[in-house]
């Protein structure tokens, strides 16, 4: 039987951060999780760009054009959507976690979904408390970086 599973240890990966200015209260301590955590898995800091976008439904359409871009081994998406009055959280929820999808799909590129969609602010910000791993943000960069070194190990036949 073989087992293949992701590493943890990044050190040789490029990683696209693909981060929505909307709701930046959120989304810059999103952003400062991320790179936490791949600090933390050994990215070196050259090897990360990070791309901001005007909000979350532009997410998937930088994280794609990254992906295209053949620079990156994996896309990190990241931004806050906090449910309104009306249903236009819904659609725009939707349309980022399908295209972010996509994206990956078409592509070949790991792309982790580090979109937040909470009912307030509150909780937003509960999700993103520091820069450890308790932040949603590392989790999002922790899981990109654990399926693009599956992805190396299939298309090379290696086991971690």
């Amino acid at each position: 039987m073989q087992i293949i599973d992701g590493a943890t240890s990044a050190r040789d990966l490029r990683v696209a951060l693909v981060v929505s200015k909307y709701n930046d209260f959120v989304t810059d301590r999103l952003q400062a999780g991320a790179l936490a955590g791949l600090a933390a898995l050994g990215v070196a800091d050259n090897a990360i760009t990070v791309i901001r976008v005007p909000g979350a439904y532009e997410v998937p359409i930088g994280a794609r054009q990254a992906a295209d871009s053949g620079r990156f081994d994996a896309v990190v998406g990241l931004g806050c959507l906090i449910r309104g009055a009306t249903p236009h959280f819904d659609f725009i929820a939707d349309a980022v976690a399908h295209g972010l999808m996509r994206a990956s799909a078409e592509t070949g590129v790991p792309m982790a979904f580090g979109v937040l969609t909470t009912n307030s602010a509150e909780e937003a910000l509960e999700r993103v408390p520091d820069n450890g791993p308790a932040n949603k943000g590392w989790e999002a960069a922790a899981a990109a970086v654990e399926m693009a070194t599956v992805g190396r190990q299939l298309s090379n036949g290696t086991r971690s």
